[in-house]
C-alpha cells in the first residue's frame, strides 16, 4: 500500500502483546486523520500467528510496499534486543522509540534510541539514559541517574536518585535501588542483575546477581 507508514512491534511474545494496544492508542492520538499506517508484529518464529494482527518476519516487514517503517523492540533480554537492532541495521529498518501516552518524562531526559516506556513507567529530571532502553509498567528512574546501554526494568522496579547503571543490568520486578548522593551515585555494574523484590543499598559488582533484603551476592 503507497503511501502507508508502517509500525512493526518487534516480538511478539507477551510483552509485545501489552505493547501493540499501546503502539495503537499512541498512532491514533499522533498520526494526521489523512496519513495511512499499519501496525504489525515482527517474529521470525515459525508459524507465528497472531488473531488480530498480522506477523511478519523481518525480512517481509523491510520489503513491505509503505513509504516509512520502524520497529520497536519488545523483548525483556537486553542481549536480545542487541541482537534484534544488530538485525534491523542490516535489514535497514530503523528504531522507534515508543513512549506510552501516560507514561511521564519530566525535565532534562535525554534517551537514546529503541527506547521503550510502558504505560506508567517514569523518568523524573536530569536523567541520562543509553539505547535499547526498556521500563516496564510502573518501573521509575528519579533524578540524576545515569543508565547505559541495553538497561531492563521489569515491572515496578524503582531506581532512585544519584544512581549509575552500566551496560546490559536487568532489574526485576519491584526491586528497589536506594539513592545514592551528588558526587558519590550508587552504582550498579556491567550486567548485573538485580532480583525481583531486592532492595539494593550498596553497589553491586559487574556481572553479579543480588536477591533479597538487603540485596546481596547468591551464592552458586
Amino acid at each position: 500500500m503507497p503511501g502507508v507508514k508502517l509500525f512493526g512491534i518487534y516480538g511478539a511474545g507477551g510483552f509485545g502483546r501489552e505493547l501493540m494496544p499501546v503502539l495503537i492508542q499512541s498512532l491514533r492520538a499522533e498520526m494526521p486523520a489523512d496519513q495511512e499506517w499499519r501496525a504489525v508484529f515482527i517474529d521470525d518464529g515459525a508459524d507465528q500467528t497472531h488473531p488480530r494482527h498480522d506477523v511478519l518476519t523481518l525480512d517481509q516487514f523491510a520489503s513491505a510496499d509503505a513509504c516509512s517503517r520502524e520497529a520497536v523492540l519488545a523483548v525483556g533480554s537486553g542481549s536480545a534486543r542487541r541482537t534484534m537492532a544488530a538485525k534491523c541495521r542490516a535489514s535497514g529498518v530503523p528504531l522507534g522509540k515508543l513512549i506510552a501516552p501516560n507514561a511521564v518524562i519530566l525535565d532534562h531526559v535525554e534517551m537514546g534510541e529503541g527506547a521503550v516506556l510502558a504505560p506508567f513507567a517514569m523518568v523524573t529530571s536530569d536523567v541520562v539514559i543509553g539505547r535499547l532502553f526498556q521500563a516496564n509498567f510502573y518501573a521509575y528512574v528519579a533524578h540524576d541517574c545515569v543508565v547505559g546501554d541495553a538497561v531492563t526494568l521489569a515491572p515496578g522496579a524503582k531506581v532512585n536518585g544519584n544512581v549509575e547503571i552500566g551496560d546490559d543490568v536487568y532489574i526485576g520486578s519491584g526491586a528497589i535501588v536506594r539513592n545514592g548522593q551528588p558526587g558519590s551515585r550508587l552504582k550498579i555494574g556491567d550486567g548485573a542483575v538485580i532480583g525481583m523484590g531486592a532492595v539494593v543499598t550498596k553497589h553491586v559488582a559487574p556481572g553479579v546477581t543480588v536477591a533479597g533484603n538487603p540485596a546481596r551476592p547468591l551464592v552458586k
